[in-house]
């Protein structure tokens, strides 16, 4: 029988005696726990980089299995003067900047993302409050945007920066490169073939596929290439690992 990381989790959980993860805003204060989980975090990930193909496919479904409701997680709407004036605008000013550790630091308008060969998929999205939906998003894949950046050879890490706040600090998440190049991994335009609700993220919204819900940053407005985490923010790689002690790595 296969284990997957999340059911590893959840008998870590059961042999603490029921830890409990109650939704997107609170996780066990226990440093105990947070050590055991941490521990198995960087197990987990280690032993999915040796067991599974780099390229391996997240599920994808067909157009009978889509949620007729997808939820909205996290932020509704960013609450910054700038970014109401972007939507007002209807995102036409937007851009997305590329930069860091690459050869050539980008500004794409989302007309010219919106041109790019655009990659489809219905996926499940997983939240970690307890809840999924099925979706079919429509978006450029991300190696597309980093192949024209080309990436500095000391690159090892993506974070990006978005354009709301959450509990008053800078919302940002980040991936690795496997993650980075994976063909699944696109920059969504579209969910459900309209364009994408503010409410879900728009004008453009991370999604990652094999990973839960919190790393499927929304409103992103920047990425950023870089050697490390520990220089932005609180070095965990996050919001929700920075503030709540959310593992980095969310693979599913």
């Amino acid at each position: 029988m296969m284990i997957t990381r999340r059911g590893l989790v959840g008998s870590i959980g059961a042999a603490a005696g029921g830890l409990l993860l109650s939704g997107c805003n609170r996780i066990n204060a226990n440093p105990a726990v947070r050590g055991v989980l941490g521990s198995a975090e960087g197990l987990t990930m280690r032993a999915q980089r040796i067991i599974s193909d780099r390229s391996a496919m997240a599920p994808e479904y067909g157009a009978a299995d889509m949620s007729p409701i997808f939820r909205a997680n996290g932020t509704r709407q960013p609450t910054s003067a700038d970014y109401a004036a972007h939507m007002q605008a209807g995102f036409a000013a937007w851009r997305l900047g590329v930069d860091g550790l690459v050869a050539r630091p980008q500004s794409f308008t989302l007309a010219q993302i919106r041109a790019m060969p655009r990659r489809t998929q219905i996926t499940r999205h997983d939240c970690v409050e307890g809840w999924s939906a099925i979706g079919k998003w429509t978006g450029v894949p991300l190696k597309l945007l980093l192949d024209q950046a080309g990436l500095r050879t000391s690159a090892r890490y993506l974070i990006f920066h978005c354009a709301d706040l959450y509990g008053g600090a800078p919302y940002y998440e980040s991936i690795d490169l496997i993650d980075g190049f994976h063909p699944q991994t696109i920059l969504a335009w579209a969910l459900n073939d309209a364009i994408l609700p503010v409410a879900n993220g728009a004008p453009l919204r991370l999604r990652v596929e094999r990973q839960l819900g919190y790393k499927h940053a929304k409103y992103v407005q920047r990425i950023e290439a870089v050697a490390s985490l520990a220089g932005t923010h609180g070095g965990k790689g996050g919001y929700w690992e920075d503030s709540h002690d959310y593992e980095w790595y969310a693979g599913i």
